[in-house]
């Protein structure tokens, strides 16, 4: 099949519309196999050992990215699991319930590497930071980790990054 001047460009987009389709984590069919998930979303950007002889497999668009997705595989390395961490309705559910139980580790695990760690005088350790979207609205996520490496406590800002290198 031979493609003219005129049918290239719209092969070409439905090539690129299908290519960026293949890489969503989001649609990810359950049950994939290890082989099928690297096929469709290349390279993890992390891998975690999960509890059973599971694996994380982490797809992360940090730092400058809203999302990280973790896929879980079984012992069997098939997909049992397949969810965008970085959503508000689920930091009461994840964060609370382990401040004072999750260390660096268990962060990293859910959420990856943050765009950036700083420090305040009114806290004696880390904070950790992600972007994140909330109703299309840029937001962070600070989490605070003490000096032994124990979650202390979350809380959630506005970025407005954005607002300040744009014009008025």
């Amino acid at each position: 099949m031979t493609l003219s001047l005129r049918t290239a460009p719209a092969a070409l987009l439905a090539a690129a519309l299908i290519a960026g389709c293949a890489g969503e984590p989001t649609r990810l069919a359950m049950g994939s196999s290890r082989e099928q998930t690297l096929s469709e979303l290349g390279a993890p950007t992390a891998v975690y050992a999960l509890p059973g002889g599971g694996e994380r497999l982490q797809y992360s668009r940090a730092p400058a990215g809203f999302e990280v997705n973790n896929v879980d595989l079984d012992a069997s390395r098939h997909v049992v699991a397949v969810r965008q961490e970085l959503d508000e309705r689920l930091f009461d559910r994840t964060i609370e319930p382990n401040v004072g139980r999750w260390r660096e580790a268990d962060v990293l695990r859910t959420y990856g590497r943050p765009f950036e760690i700083t420090r305040v005088s009114s806290f004696d350790g880390n904070i950790w930071t992600w972007r994140y979207k909330w109703q299309n609205s840029p937001r962070l996520l600070y989490i605070y980790i003490d000096p032994t490496g124990v979650v202390q406590r979350y809380h959630t800002g506005d970025d407005l990054m954005l607002e300040l290198l744009a014009p008025l």
